[in-house]
C-alpha cells in the first residue's frame, strides 16, 4: 500500500509504468458500464479526477496513479480543475461532469462543505462521489481514500521535528489553506499532541500559505523575522515545505532551522542533499490515485455500496475494507532522509 522497505522497488516501477501509460493516451475509450472482475475483460468506469488545483506536483503524481487504475480495469479517464486551489473552484467542474453523465468523481475538496450542493446534485443525477487526500462531510460523498490516519499522519510530523530539535523550543506551522479540511485535522491533533508529550516545545503561530509558492516562501520569511528564536517549522503540505526548503537553502537559517512535514521525494530531493531537510514525510500518492480509482469501479459496478465491511480489489494493493463514515485506509507515512529518498521517483 504505502511505500514501506520492501516495496520500494515494486513503487518504482508502477510510477513509471503509470508515466508510460499517460504518455501513450491511458484515457481509454469506454463506456460507463459494469466491471466485476476488476479486469480488462470488461467495460469499467469513467472516471474523473478532480484534484484541489491543477500544476501541483503531489496531485499529478495521485492523477497519474488514477490513470494507470483506470486503464488496467478498462474504463475511461480524464481531469479537470482549477488554477487555484479555492472552495468554489470546483463547482463548476462537478457541474458539468453531472451533466457529461460520468460514472465517478474524485475529488479532492477545497473546503469540506463549499462544494456539497454541487456533490450531492450530482450523486442525484447517477455519479457515484469518491473524494480521496481531503474529504468533505459525509453525507456529500459516498467514500473517502484516506492517505493515512490523520493521528498518524499529525504523530510522525510531532515526532520528527521533536528529534530535529532536541524536543525543545519554538516551532511554527505553515500550512496551506486556513480551511483545508485535512490540514486542520492534522494540526489539531499536533496541538494536542505537542501538549500532552512535548512540554518544551511551544507552538508561535500556524500561517497559511494557500499551497501557493509564493506566497508559502513569503510567509517562512515572515516567520524568521518574526520569531528570531524559532528553532523548527512543520509543513504539512508538499507546496509549502518545497517553498520553505528554497527560502532555508539560501538563508542564515540553514543548518540552524529545521524543516519537516509531508513532501514528495524529487521536489525535496536536493535539500535534503544539501542539507537543509534532515527528514519528512509522505505517503505514495500514486498509491492514493490509484486506489481512488479502483473504489470508484466498484461502486459503478455495484461491486460495493460504500457501506461498512463492504471489500474490493484495487489491482496490485490487494483488497481492502470500507471503515466507519465511508472511509478507506490507505496506510501509514513514510520518513524520508537522506540514506533512502535516493530510492523514489515521484
Amino acid at each position: 500500500m504505502l511505500f514501506n522497505k520492501h516495496k520500494k522497488a515494486g513503487a518504482l516501477v508502477a510510477l513509471a509504468a503509470s508515466a508510460a501509460l499517460l504518455l501513450s493516451g491511458c484515457s481509454n475509450s469506454g463506456d460507463n458500464g459494469s466491471n466485476d472482475s476488476g479486469d480488462n475483460s470488461s467495460k469499467g468506469a469513467s472516471v474523473t479526477f478532480l484534484p484541489k488545483n491543477l500544476g501541483n506536483p503531489y496531485f499529478d503524481t495521485s492523477d497519474k496513479g488514477g490513470a494507470e487504475a483506470v486503464a488496467e480495469f478498462g474504463g475511461t479517464y480524464n481531469e479537470v480543475g482549477p488554477a487555484e486551489a479555492t472552495p468554489d473552484a470546483q463547482v463548476s467542474y462537478i457541474n458539468t461532469a453531472a451533466q457529461q453523465g460520468v460514472g465517478a468523481l474524485a475529488v479532492s475538496a477545497n473546503d469540506p462543505k463549499a462544494i456539497c450542493d454541487a456533490l450531492n446534485e450530482a450523486r442525484d443525477a447517477g455519479v457515484k462521489v469518491v473524494t480521496f487526500d481531503s474529504d468533505t462531510n459525509p453525507e456529500c460523498r459516498d467514500l473517502f481514500i484516506n492517505q493515512a490516519d490523520a493521528a498518524g499522519i499529525a504523530k510522525v510530523q510531532v515526532e520528527m521535528i521533536a528529534d530535529q530539535i532536541g524536543d525543545a523550543g519554538q516551532i511554527a506551522i505553515l500550512s496551506a489553506a486556513a480551511n483545508a479540511t485535512n490540514q486542520n485535522a492534522w494540526i489539531d491533533l499536533m496541538k494536542e499532541d505537542l501538549a500532552a508529550n512535548h512540554p518544551n516545545i511551544e507552538l508561535v503561530e500556524v500561517v497559511y500559505g494557500d499551497d501557493d509558492d509564493q506566497t508559502s516562501y513569503d510567509k517562512t520569511s515572515a516567520l524568521l523575522q518574526s520569531y528570531p528564536e524559532l528553532k523548527g517549522i512543520v509543513s504539512p503540505t508538499t507546496v509549502g515545505i518545497a517553498a520553505a526548503a528554497r527560502y532555508l537553502s539560501t538563508s542564515a537559517a540553514k543548518g540552524k532551522v529545521a524543516l519537516t512535514g509531508l513532501g514528495t521525494p524529487n521536489q525535496m530531493r536536493e535539500y535534503v542533499e544539501d542539507g537543509t531537510v534532515t527528514e519528512f514525510a509522505l505517503w505514495n500518492p500514486a498509491d492514493l490515485g490509484y486506489l481512488t480509482a479502483f473504489a470508484a469501479n466498484a461502486l459503478v459496478s455495484g461491486e460495493i455500496t460504500g457501506a461498512e465491511g463492504d471489500t474490493f480489489k484495487a489491482g496490485k494493493l490487494g483488497e481492502f475494507t470500507v471503515g466507519k463514515d465511508g472511509v478507506v485506509l490507505l496506510g501509514d507515512p513514510f520518513k524520508f532522509n537522506a540514506d533512502n529518498i535516493g530510492d523514489f521517483d515521484f
